[in-house]
């Protein structure tokens, strides 16, 4: 796969969106850069996300994660297609042990700090429990291509070892959401490169 990062395109997006702030800003450029593949969000699919602090309506100093939300194409998408959820909130559903998606979407537009914005990623949950400050999640092709079969987690196993953590499939929602956080506690993520969705991406 090839980069198409460059640092003037990304000057101009810094400097185009600096309400948004400068990682908001730059979660528009790299959602872009993704969605603008087709062989890396195959039928659309994938979500962006991106961890920060801002304020809410009173003033106050907040964790929230940026997340792509429902009806955005990352191809083309805004600061705006990004609804702020708390982190507190998305945290605190990650330790329940069952969560209805009915619940699940309520929830998260309770926490956002707009509700006007638009409903955030099923995935938003997912999200939030890993470590990094930019999260970017695709249906490549080539993964998929290779996921998709009956030898599918050998093959992966053998191409990329232990620089990419297995995720069997399951529901994506909550239910994945509780997967990824029982199969990440305790990892080092310092010699880990991404994850792998069997199945899914």
């Amino acid at each position: 796969m090839k980069s198409h990062y460059r640092d003037d395109d990304e000057a101009g997006y810094l400097d185009r969106y600096a309400a948004a702030g400068r990682d908001l800003a730059l979660r528009v450029y790299t959602s872009r850069l993704i969605g603008r593949d087709p062989s890396l969000v195959m039928h659309g699919g994938g979500n962006t996300s991106v961890k920060g602090r801002t304020k809410d309506f009173f003033g106050r100093e907040v964790d929230v994660l940026w997340v792509k939300g429902s009806g955005w194409d990352l191809s083309d998408i805004e600061p705006a297609g990004f609804p702020a959820v708390r982190m507190e909130t998305l945290l605190q559903m990650a330790q329940l042990e069952t969560l209805s998606d009915a619940d699940m979407v309520r929830e998260q537009r309770a926490a956002m700090l707009d509700p006007s914005s638009p409903n955030p990623s099923v995935e938003a949950i997912l999200h939030a429990l890993l470590p990094h400050t930019f999260v970017d999640h695709t249906h490549a092709d080539a993964i998929v291509a290779l996921t998709n079969n009956p030898s599918g987690e050998a093959r992966i196993q053998e191409l990329f070892g232990a620089r990419v953590l297995i995720i069997p499939y399951v529901m994506p929602g909550f239910v994945l959401a509780r997967e990824v956080a029982k199969r990440i506690e305790g990892v080092d993520f310092a010699g880990v490169e991404g994850m792998v969705l069997m199945n899914h991406g």
